[in-house]
């Protein structure tokens, strides 16, 4: 699905998804990834919510970010509580979403200049 034309100078913002790529600017990304306002982590890991851990999830918040938006691909699925309990006990905000609704929040955020990292659950084509 298409997102937006829309471009922010210095901002990462994802233009298209599907279920298995997303768009970010002229980047298109077939495997799971992390974005962030000015920065992406191509090859990321965990293809699904089952895989993801607290060490994948390192990269990220890494980033010192206010929020973490995971998106978890065509369902909202939950990772394990200790994987987001240990993000929040960081006093790092964590939200678990579809991958639509993932990419639209990170959108939003982003373009409001929140520091937020899109973790975003892509199965390898």
């Amino acid at each position: 699905m298409k997102l937006t034309d829309e471009k922010i100078a210095g901002i990462n913002l994802i233009r298209s998804y599907g279920p298995s790529e997303v768009r970010i600017g002229e980047t298109v990304l077939h495997s799971s990834c992390l974005v962030k306002a000015d920065q992406i982590v191509s090859d990321w890991r965990p293809q699904t919510v089952a895989e993801l851990s607290l060490d994948d999830l390192q990269a990220a918040i890494a980033m010192k970010p206010e929020v973490i938006i995971i998106g978890t691909g065509p369902k909202q699925e939950f990772p394990a509580p200790e994987v987001l309990g240990a993000v929040m006990s960081r006093g790092i905000g964590c939200e678990v979403m579809e991958l639509g609704a993932a990419c639209r929040t990170y959108n939003i955020l982003a373009s409001e200049g929140r520091t937020v990292v899109a973790a975003l659950l892509l199965r390898n084509s």
